[in-house]
């Protein structure tokens, strides 16, 4: 599920609303098989992936992925000029949690599933990071305006479905 400033952009419905981020947070949940996949995935596509600033160990075995589950260690896969942070924390969340609360959006022929906007920043806040501090300081108006946008569209779309 995408999470962060990543996620954040898939609400932007112009342009204008759209945040510059240096890389894009996919939270996992913490199942070591599911680990092991998404690793998988990021090599077939190219990504070399790295754990605390090293190579990601060899051989990328269910052992390897229970470790850093246990440790709820960052993975993050690089190439093709992008930078993938492969979590398994979102600050004051748990995975299950907020899944049941994503909202899929289609990019292309791929559905993606986004932690929902208020999550989001409820979880920056929680962070308390200088740098999540600044985003939703500088962003405040913004935010909000993508949180009436969303509401609104929702509030629409619910209607719409209810009268079939």
């Amino acid at each position: 599920m995408v999470i962060g400033v990543s996620g954040v952009n898939h609400y932007a419905q112009t342009a204008g609303l759209v945040f510059t981020t240096q890389d894009h947070d996919l939270f996992l949940p913490p199942d070591p098989a599911n680990e092991q996949r998404a690793w998988h995935a990021c090599r077939r596509e190219g990504f070399d992936l790295w754990c605390g600033g090293e190579p990601l160990g060899e051989p990328m075995d269910r052992v390897l992925a229970e470790q850093v589950v246990s440790r709820r260690a960052l993975v993050r896969a690089e190439g093709h000029g992008l930078l993938v942070d492969l979590t398994l924390v979102m600050a004051g969340f748990a995975f299950e949690d907020i899944w049941p609360r994503r909202r899929v959006f289609k990019v292309g022929e791929v559905n993606v599933p986004v932690a929902s906007l208020k999550d989001i920043v409820a979880s920056k806040a929680a962070a308390g990071r200088p740098k999540d501090r600044l985003f939703l300081a500088t962003h405040e108006e913004a935010l909000r305006e993508l949180g009436r946008r969303r509401r609104g569209w929702s509030s629409a779309a619910s209607k719409k479905n209810r009268r079939g």
